[in-house]
């Protein structure tokens, strides 16, 4: 099976680079659906069928199974779209240095992408039946939330026994088992503008009432029980001379587990229903939108065999909990047997240091291919 992947290598980077090389940002529609059709253009050719679910605002989402499918058992995630903006792929394109390989989305997740898809084709060529049994989820909103391809997702994913999920490996090469659940804030918070030296007295500073939230909501987090509550962004102000009658926070929200969700979700918004500052208003919007991935016997269980095959191929397999939220806290929360950081290994992800090992290109697509085949016999 290995000689087949080390015929295709070249074929594999060469799609990659032209999957960097196109901008495809979350808000970037014309991007992200070109990644798509190209895409759709590969799976095609090796006998799968292509659904486009349209999208108004964001990319299209793609539901890809083989025309001879029936009732797969096996959802595989991945998503198209990158963090960065139009423009980045032209700054600093893809290209190669000793081992590894950069660019905008290289490893989250285009790598990903295009290693599934040639460990799909291994199983074709293979005349593997393992083929039949997956259907391919592919997203366009993944980094903003999943806000439209939740519902695809949890619908899909329904009635199948197992999820893996293509976001990159962990540096070390380990797998991620577990995963924080998070959800993003927006606070809005109004003033009343008036000049800062002739008549402060008169103004209502929207971004001193900010400032009061931002402490209090920082206050909750715990990290020992594994909650975080950041204000990472914040706007506000016309001009230094004036006493600012707008301000807004965007708040990051981290979880371990799903009973966190609520009480810390009643504590967000009572902070954000008073004032410190009379005079000013505030506005909440936002929830706790990815349940956290929890460990648990299914994703457990789903790891010692993926150890087992590791161990037969010679990648060893360690598995992991991380912070960063996914797709596989959907088809986990359903209590369907998920594993994510299938793709390749790399690091550094939604920086300009993003890189992907090559190395580990091949060996990583032979474990997802025969991770395929063997859940398709243990059924069969």
């Amino acid at each position: 099976m290995i000689r087949f992947l080390e015929q295709q290598q070249q074929n594999m980077i060469d799609l990659i680079e032209r999957l960097v090389n196109i901008d495809s940002g979350s808000i970037n529609k014309d991007g992200v659906n070109e990644i798509g059709k190209i895409l759709q253009e590969h799976f095609q050719e090796i006998g799968f069928k292509v659904d486009v679910v349209e999208e108004q605002e964001h990319g299209d989402h793609l539901i890809i199974q083989h025309e001879e499918a029936t009732k797969p058992d096996i959802i595989i995630l991945a998503h198209m779209d990158t963090v960065f903006p139009e423009g980045t792929a032209s700054e600093r394109p893809f290209h190669i240095k000793g081992d590894r390989a950069y660019g905008p989305g290289v490893i989250d997740m285009k790598s990903s992408i295009v290693s599934l898809l040639f460990a799909v084709k291994l199983l074709v060529h293979q005349q593997k039946k393992g083929y039949k049994n997956i259907q391919i989820i592919l997203n366009s909103d993944e980094e903003m939330g999943s806000l439209t391809s939740r519902s695809l997702i949890e619908r899909e994913a329904a009635g199948k026994k197992y999820a893996l999920v293509m976001e990159p490996a962990r540096s070390d090469g380990s797998l991620v088992t577990s995963r924080k659940g998070n959800g993003v804030y927006t606070l809005t918070v109004e003033g009343k503008a008036a000049h800062s030296g002739i008549e402060p007295e008169k103004g209502r500073s929207a971004i001193e009432e900010l400032a009061h939230k931002v402490i209090q909501l920082h206050e909750l987090s715990d990290y020992e029980k594994g909650i975080s509550v950041s204000v990472g962004l914040i706007e506000g102000g016309s001009t230094v001379n004036t006493i600012s009658d707008h301000a807004v926070a965007h708040i990051d929200v981290r979880i371990s587990d799903l009973e966190q969700a609520e009480s810390l979700e009643r504590s967000i918004e009572r902070i954000c229903s008073t004032t410190d500052v009379s005079g000013t208003k505030t506005l909440l919007e936002g929830e706790i939108n990815r349940p956290p991935m929890e460990s648990n016997k299914e994703n457990e269980s789903l790891l010692r065999i993926i150890q087992d095959i590791g161990d037969e191929i010679g990648v060893n397999i360690e598995g992991t909990n991380t912070g960063g939220g996914s797709d596989a806290s959907f088809t986990s929360a359903l209590g369907i047997a998920t594993i994510d950081g299938l793709g390749p290994v790399g690091g550094n992800p939604h920086s300009e240091k993003e890189y992907m090992d090559i190395p580990s290109l091949l060996p990583r697509t032979l474990l997802l291919a025969t991770i395929i085949q063997q859940l398709t016999d243990k059924h069969t």
